[in-house]
């Protein structure tokens, strides 16, 4: 599957993709999750611009930690735009995820998935072009609506939109505010709230995607100039 080029072409797929039913993923003991996350350049105010230089980076997770990890440079293929996000950031975070040398069982986005005007934000878009089960991640919902879940570890509160259950909001740590965790590519709400509790430790945020938040933003110092590619790859032990 390509990625589109255009907005119009953007949200026809978006709409193919939502009437999918693809068989439903089942996690178990031992499963492999991975992580991705993209950043730009500091240097801007407003939505960016096509080609502005980002790093995009793709962690993978297990019981023992960080096992694999990449760090790639690249440009944006949009400004940025609600409900669009793929048009921006989906071919660069594509590449990461495709260059790690473990493929993860599942894969958390910073992006939404069902919680979408047409159903199919980026977190399932990603997972559709990779052929890989994924959860979206965010801190907010973006079409969706919720209660305020209660302050304790694993407390969710529905997310609604248009009727349907598209995700939950889900206190991850007692005393963080909740983040937003959304059905995606082969998931459905309840699944993916337990891959990500399953893979967050100790912080707010799951560990796939804190590691490559922080690989991203490490490759886009470590390059000094905004138009030099990141290092191709960054040995996963430099994560804590």
């Amino acid at each position: 599957m390509e990625w589109p080029k255009s907005r119009a072409e953007l949200g026809r797929l978006q709409s193919r993709l939502a009437a999918l039913s693809p068989e439903p993923f089942r996690g178990g003991p031992g499963l492999v999750v991975g992580g991705c996350f993209v950043c730009f350049t500091r240097d801007r105010t407003g939505p960016g611009y096509a080609g502005e230089p980002g790093w995009a980076a793709a962690a993978v997770w297990g019981s023992g930690g960080t096992v694999d990890a990449i760090a790639i440079g690249g440009a944006a293929g949009a400004a940025y735009e609600p409900g669009y996000l793929a048009l921006r950031e989906g071919r660069l975070l594509g590449r990461a995820v495709v260059n790690l040398r473990v493929r993860p069982d599942v894969l958390l986005v910073n992006g939404s998935g069902r919680d979408h005007a047409r159903r199919a934000g980026l977190a399932l878009h990603l997972g559709a072009v990779l052929d890989i089960p994924t959860v979206g991640v965010t801190r907010r919902p973006l079409e969706a609506r919720a209660a305020e879940p209660p302050d304790g570890r694993a407390e969710a509160a529905r997310l609604m939109l248009g009727g349907e259950l598209v995700g939950y909001m889900v206190t991850t740590r007692r005393g963080a505010r909740p983040l937003a965790v959304h059905a995606a590519w082969r998931t459905d709400p309840d699944g993916a709230v337990d891959i990500v509790m399953a893979a967050c430790g100790r912080s707010r945020t799951p560990e796939p995607i804190r590691q490559a938040r922080r690989l991203a933003r490490l490759a886009r110092a470590w390059c000094g100039d905004p138009g030099t590619s990141a290092p191709p790859r960054i040995p996963a032990n430099v994560l804590p």
